[in-house]
């Protein structure tokens, strides 16, 4: 594997608001953690209304390798939108960090993570690999949510080989960066760790993951809300629309096979048909016409030489798997977000059993023999 340019210069990116019990000493951490290097230590401060902006331009004041960049409050997105920005355009920095402002990432690791990028584009600090951990003290609810939207953003954003896809511990080579900066998808909140490394793994960037323990914050309070959660869903699949034209006509097959749905439920309904059985006949007919749109035209490109017939049955069997699925999301989303309006977790439920139709399909009723 060919070594990459050598590394002088590091600029560590924090994003924070309302972390005054955390940032002075996080920085003074981080500016000790490197031995060898030029570092700089850009803190994006969303306005926060507890002081931390005053403190942490007090110590830039002092010291002219802590930088402040204040805006206003729009997600974290949004603020190393601006920090990455400011790294790239002002200054000579050959690598940049993004990592939490709460203690949960390690300053340590950090330069284990520079370290890696000798022969990398990338290094993640990686909870998921062997040797990597959580904080015993995370809840049920946080582990699940941790754990799924991983393997969510995996398989929907197509990053087979990365364990830890929501990872917000990464040293990133400015050279990888700059190639993919600014992102196409423009996101706010928590899903840009997922769009930002989408961009990189998409551009070719060899990405290596080192185990880490992400420990839970001690001080201050958590920022991550349902809005932001809506939102990882949300983006996470429109990465695999903007990435996969496949992926894409087999999303318009589904589109048009509402359509079909709910203009035979209606005919039926009209004609006098118990609702019950036009609900049945509309779905059924719903899941032949999207059979023969994605036979023909689809994965018309691939092939594959199991009997039209089997590949109908095939079909028809994940469809109902799949229906039964979104319901279990469904009513897991009211159990462990019993606030949640029910119109929000039927729409949510649909991506998760769209994203297993798109792969059961993809992978056994349409394999090609060539895979």
């Amino acid at each position: 594997m060919p070594e990459r340019p050598a590394i002088r210069r590091v600029c560590v990116i924090l994003p924070t608001y309302n972390e005054i019990e955390n940032v002075v000493d996080l920085v003074r951490q981080v500016l000790a953690s490197f031995d060898g290097f030029d570092v700089e230590v850009i803190v994006v401060d969303d306005e926060s209304p507890d002081g931390t902006g005053t403190v942490v331009a007090e110590m830039a004041a002092k010291d002219p390798r802590i930088t402040l960049l204040s805006g206003e409050k729009r997600g974290l997105g949004t603020a190393y939108t601006r920090g990455f920005t400011h790294a790239l355009n002002h200054t000579e920095a050959d690598v940049v960090i993004q990592m939490d402002a709460d203690f949960s990432h390690a300053p340590l690791d950090a330069a284990r993570l520079v370290a890696r990028l000798k022969d990398h584009d990338v290094a993640i600090g990686s909870r998921y690999v062997p040797g990597g951990s959580v904080d015993s003290r995370w809840g049920l609810r946080r582990r699940l949510l941790s754990r799924w939207g991983n393997r969510f953003a995996r398989y929907v954003a197509g990053m087979y080989g990365i364990r830890d896809c929501t990872a917000g511990f990464k040293a990133i080579r400015t050279s990888a960066l700059r190639r993919v900066f600014p992102l196409r998808l423009k996101v706010q909140g928590y899903v840009f760790q997922v769009a930002c490394l989408h961009a990189l793994y998409i551009d070719g960037a060899d990405i290596v993951e080192l185990p880490i323990y992400f420990a839970d914050r001690s001080a201050g309070e958590t920022k991550l809300g349902r809005r932001d959660v809506v939102e990882f869903f949300v983006h996470v699949w429109w990465l695999r629309l903007l990435s996969r034209k496949t992926f894409i006509k087999f999303a318009l097959t589904g589109f048009s096979g509402v359509a079909v749905n709910l203009g035979c439920f209606a005919a039926l309904n009209a004609a006098g048909l118990n609702t019950y059985l036009a609900s049945a006949i509309a779905i059924e007919t719903s899941i032949v016409w999207n059979f023969f749109i994605n036979n023909f035209w689809t994965f018309r490109d691939r092939t594959i030489s199991a009997r039209k017939r089997v590949r109908g049955l095939k079909f028809n069997v994940i469809s109902l798997f799949t229906l039964a699925m979104s319901f279990a999301t469904f009513v897991l989303l009211l159990w462990v977000f019993p606030d949640l309006p029910p119109i929000h977790a039927q729409t949510i439920s649909i991506l998760p059993a769209a994203l297993a139709n798109y792969f059961a399909n993809s992978y056994w009723t349409f394999r090609s023999d060539r895979v």
